[in-house]
């Protein structure tokens, strides 16, 4: 084992390969704190460390969220309509009539677990004027802050 940071597409594909022959090489699954489990493990966090940097997961449009998770539990609208505050306020909702609310938001991820980056993500309402942005942004903290994250306010 020669473990080190996976900087290119071709050390990535050989690390994915390698994890591969070793959860296959055995019948007897690979024990923990063995040569072949400690490899296992770090190749694992090299993998998941440069898939992270390299394919980002999208945060799904919140509205396509509350619909997964509703197909997922097998929901109708009307039965998450209490979470809404009535039938025609959920119909709103995921037809992009309304915006979701703070305690919209707040009643999906406490009782149906979609998590809170997910309802968030996408209000493209909310964005400063060109005025109140040129002043934010003056402010170097701010400015480099947003330049790390890769976000398309800038």
């Amino acid at each position: 084992m020669n473990p080190r940071v996976i900087k290119t597409e071709k050390e990535y594909n050989q690390a994915v390969s390698r994890i591969y022959a070793l959860i296959h090489s055995d019948s007897v699954p690979i024990e923990a704190g063995t040569d072949k489990g400690d490899e296992l493990e770090l190749l694992s966090i090299l993998v998941e460390r440069y898939e992270h940097e390299h394919f980002p997961v999208e945060v799904p449009d919140p509205i396509e969220a509350i619909r997964f998770r509703m197909e997922q539990m097998g929901l109708k609208q009307k039965d998450i309509a209490p979470l809404f505050g009535g039938e025609t306020r959920v119909s709103e909702v995921l037809n992009g009539k309304r915006s979701l609310t703070l305690k919209m938001i707040t009643m999906l991820n406490r009782y149906l677990g979609i998590p809170f980056e997910s309802l968030i993500k996408g209000n493209k309402k909310f964005e400063l004027d060109s005025k109140r942005k040129k002043k934010i942004m003056r402010i170097p903290e701010i400015k480099e802050f947003l330049s790390k994250r890769n976000t398309a306010v800038l």
